[in-house]
């Protein structure tokens, strides 16, 4: 029997580049749940402790922040978005590609 290994997309966002095209793509186009794990994707990609540090939280914290259960405090994803390089632009709808 074949087996196979599960797909992680934080393996191939190697580059900054490729970690600000999906953090664009799945804004735009994407849920908000869809866009935690996005950002889940692009911190562990980068790495957790790392990225914790960086955003003033535990490295736990940032686990629960961004698990499909977590519910992170909107300054929380602040943080987090600072913290792998990132900020909200806000724009308006008619503007969306």
């Amino acid at each position: 029997m074949l087996e196979t290994t599960k797909f992680d997309v934080a393996d191939y966002l190697d580059t900054e580049e490729l970690r600000e095209d999906y953090l664009e793509l799945v804004s735009k186009d994407g849920t908000p749940e869809e866009l935690l794990k996005a950002i889940n994707d692009v911190a562990r990609a980068r790495g957790m402790a790392k990225t914790a540090r960086e955003a003033g939280i535990t490295r736990e914290g940032l686990y629960k922040a961004l698990s499909p259960d977590g519910n992170p405090a909107f300054s929380t994803v602040y943080n987090i978005l600072h913290a792998i390089g990132y900020t909200l632009t806000p724009t308006p709808l008619s503007k969306r590609v």
